[in-house]
């Protein structure tokens, strides 16, 4: 079956269209559009009207494309800006009425197995790494951790300089450490899925154009996470836009991103971590197979009352 999964994140709206085979997902194309949902969501609790204009925007050109490419069923998941904002049930309303997606709202833990079975058959004591930019999850076979900790949520609460200043960066670990603290994750190695991950690999890599083939698999050793980061941070914003390889609008949470990326390493003992292309929006896919045929109905509730 054709199927398209869409993911609403805190930073990044992404699509994948893909055909479902045998329990595995054959993607045909992947698209990613920087829409930053989550911006002001962690201090005001609601999602604001640019961002979900940006959002309304970015679907629009999902819809048309996954249509033409005669994706069956479409799911949309919707992560961390969503479940913190006190509006979001109502949007995820509209955009069923809206475009015809299927949504569902993703606890953090509901995620973390999304993400899990994206990923595929992973090796015992095997932790997938997810950043994202309201919140990181930590999964492994036996073990599932959800957090607070993302770039967008980080950058706003303390990254109010450009660029940082070495005491903002030193709060941001502080913040990270006191989080991961609290909980007990053990790995023999890690996989790293999600916009942090992958820039940071293709800063590494040295790519201008982004390259999936040499994306997927690359073992970004925690030395490269650490020098990207280093020399992210000295940069202000505007130069920070310019560097070949980064999406400029993830500029401004990229550091932040990295952080949590060192960190989560650190935290769990690794000197590396493989970059997976498949995640959270491969597992979404497989789920989007299990839909049932769609068909026209009523608005649901809480249609066009979110804003």
């Amino acid at each position: 079956m054709r199927v398209a999964a869409i993911d609403l994140g805190t930073n990044t709206t992404r699509l994948l269209v893909g055909d479902v085979v045998d329990g595995r997902v054959d993607p045909l194309v992947r698209r990613s559009t920087i829409t930053r949902l989550g911006e002001g969501v962690d201090a005001r609790r609601r999602l604001l009207p640019f961002p979900i204009a940006r959002v309304r925007n970015c679907l629009s050109d999902y819809r048309r494309e996954l249509e033409s490419l005669g994706a069956e069923r479409a799911l949309l998941v919707a992560t961390s800006a969503v479940r913190d904002a006190e509006n979001g049930e109502a949007f995820l309303g509209e955009i069923e009425w809206s475009y015809g997606f299927t949504t569902r709202l993703l606890s953090g833990e509901d995620e973390a197995d999304l993400t899990r079975r994206g990923v595929g058959k992973l090796d015992p004591g095997t932790v997938v790494v997810d950043v994202g930019g309201g919140s990181t999850e930590l999964v492994s076979s036996r073990e599932r951790v959800t957090t607070n900790l993302g770039s967008v949520r980080l950058t706003e609460r303390f990254l109010g300089s450009d660029p940082p200043t070495a005491e903002e960066l030193a709060e941001v670990r502080g913040a990270i450490r006191a989080v991961l603290a609290e909980h007990a994750v053990s790995a023999t190695d890690a996989v790293g899925v999600a916009g942090t991950v992958t820039s940071i690999a293709a800063l590494d890599l040295s790519l201008v154009e982004y390259d999936s083939d040499l994306m997927h698999g690359h073992r970004l050793s925690e030395a490269a996470v650490e020098a990207q980061l280093e020399r992210l941070a000295a940069l202000p914003l505007a130069e920070r836009r310019e560097v070949p390889g980064l999406e400029p609008e993830r500029a401004p949470v990229i550091v932040a991103g990295a952080v949590i990326l060192l960190e989560a390493m650190r935290y769990l003992g690794l000197q590396e971590i493989e970059v997976s292309e498949r995640d959270l929006l491969d597992g979404a896919a497989l789920e989007a197979a299990k839909l049932p045929e769609p068909v026209e109905g009523d608005a649901p509730p809480g249609a066009y009352s979110c804003c």
